[in-house]
């Protein structure tokens, strides 16, 4: 009797990880490749600029095209994360190669084609596992709006932490035992978030898309890898030849909204609805993310050539600053605001009374415009064309909420409004979308372009003032832009709302609570 009782108690299944478990698994790798990537990120304008020999123009828009590319490629790895191989298997190829991208910047040479080809496999690598992962959290908390909204703001988060240590680590390690040292660093922060998540993996069994059920189609996968690799090399040969990369983008933005379209015009009301939310709000992610480039642009720029160094309070010296570091407080701010905005979003909700997305997305403009007026402000207190390094701590204060009530919250809109069959690509097309953005912000950097006879702090400093006060009115534009948006986006997310609970009223009841 006991035995087969015991038999009866082992065939059981196994109890399903918790959805607290999953996200943390999904949460440790995207610190860590976010550890990887923004070591770099914080390097690469600097590295150009001051190692290579770049002029501003040449640097900002070859970080433009590149990052261009990192945020487009997601919309391939979705549909290969979907269709082909299935979204945890892409999600972990995708930091493997990563890896390898990081560990061919850590070579020793100056060399700019092997530069050009480890920006490609990093492309690639990104292609790969961005899109992918942000899908496994959606597909953890489906059907939960006030569940999604906070899961996307704490993933944010982790991109955060992760960032926040690799921009003040690798700078500084750069400064005391050279650029390639620090970049070796953002490999074995990669290495470390796949040992991390092969020890977590099965926390997500029973999370991914329909071929991760199905054995490894080896086949496929050697496509996908022959395919990575002919990539790699288009990718070393468009950011090497600007105009080509223009046009990419240019394309890139009307394939997008061709697809849009054509998914529109082809989709239920329900469908439809939900859809033209997501494409608004798409192209107001746009614009937020033109201000996001200039973190590693104009700002990164104006910190080495017209920033005070030193950190005082009251008075008293605290510590001097390496220029890439004030990057970091981009994330550091993230890190400290995300936990009072994920537990007001859930508050918020429980009470009835939770903002539409649209209407955060108007306070986020509002906020990234006051940041980047006190960056233009700076000037008027600067002694010998250097700022107090307050300015920069305060104006990324407000840029980062900024960034938290929009692009924090783009994801979850993707998982709120795109249906779950198309759920991967279209995350995938929300990064084009960010990616062409930051082309963008690349052009509008090179507005604050230094000429090589100007090393005079008197004579730069206006020329960035001047961009970060047009930003702020711009910021301010869009604010007013997206407020009057609200009401037709309240009645389109009305009618989204409606036809699902004609569809499925269980569904809508999850999403109302």
């Amino acid at each position: 009797m006991n035995t087969s009782a015991g038999s009866i108690r082992s065939s059981a299944p196994a109890p399903r990880p918790s959805q607290t478990k999953s996200f943390s698994t999904i949460f440790l790798i995207e610190m860590w490749e976010r550890f990887g990537y923004y070591g770099m990120a914080a390097l690469l304008v600097l590295f150009m600029v001051q190692k290579l020999g770049y002029d501003d123009d040449r640097a900002n828009l070859t970080w433009g095209a590149f990052t261009a590319l990192v945020y487009a490629a997601p919309a391939i790895g979705g549909w290969i994360g979907d269709k082909v191989l299935g979204a945890r298997r892409s999600m972990t190829i995708g930091a493997c190669i990563l890896g390898l991208g990081y560990l061919l910047l850590s070579i020793p040479s100056d060399n700019v084609p092997l530069l050009y080809g480890a920006l490609g496999v990093i492309v690639v690598g990104n292609g790969l596992f961005k899109s992918n992962a942000a899908n496994l959290v959606r597909r953890i908390y489906e059907g939960d709006d006030a569940k999604i909204d906070s899961a996307f703001t704490l993933y944010y988060m982790a991109v955060n932490i992760g960032s926040t240590f690799s921009m003040l680590l690798t700078p500084w390690i750069a400064a005391k035992w050279g650029w390639h040292a620090a970049f070796a660093v953002c490999c074995a922060g990669m290495v470390l978030g796949l040992l991390n998540y092969l020890l977590m993996r099965r926390t997500l069994d029973h999370v991914g898309s329909v071929p991760d059920d199905a054995p490894v189609n080896w086949g496929k996968l050697a496509a996908v890898l022959l395919v990575g690799v002919a990539l790699v090399f288009a990718v070393s040969f468009v950011l090497q030849h600007r105009e080509i990369a223009r046009a990419l983008v240019w394309v890139a933005g009307a394939v997008i909204l061709g697809i849009f379209g054509y998914l529109i015009a082809k989709s239920g009301p329900g469908e439809r609805s939900g859809l033209l939310v997501a494409l608004i709000l798409i192209v107001e992610t746009i614009l937020f993310f033109i201000f996001y480039q200039q973190m590693s642009t104009s700002l990164t720029l104006f910190a080495l050539r017209n920033v005070d160094p030193s950190q005082t309070f009251f008075g008293v010296h605290l510590f001097n600053w390496i220029p890439a570091q004030y990057q970091a407080l981009n994330p550091i701010w993230i890190f400290a605001l995300s936990p009072i905005l994920a537990w007001g979003y859930t508050r918020m909700a429980t009470r009835g009374r939770d903002l539409p997305i649209a209407a955060k997305f108007a306070i986020g403009f509002i906020v990234v415009a006051i940041g980047f007026f006190i960056f233009g402000i700076s000037g008027g207190t600067a002694v010998a064309g250097k700022v107090s390094s307050w300015y920069m701590v305060w104006g990324y204060g407000f840029y980062s909420l900024g960034e938290l009530l929009v692009s924090g919250l783009g994801l979850a809109m993707m998982a709120r409004y795109v249906p779950a069959r198309m759920g991967g690509f279209m995350m995938g097309a929300y990064f084009v979308a960010t990616g062409i953005a930051q082309f963008l912000g690349g052009l509008v950097a090179n507005y604050a372009s230094i000429p090589d006879n100007i090393t005079d702090p008197l004579q730069s400093l206006p020329i960035y003032t001047s961009l970060f006060n047009k930003l702020g009115f711009v910021a301010a534009g869009g604010a007013v832009l997206a407020i009057a948006l609200l009401p037709m986006l309240k009645k389109l997310s009305q009618s989204h709302r409606d036809n699902n609970q004609a569809i499925d009223p269980h569904l809508v009841i999850a999403e109302e609570r």
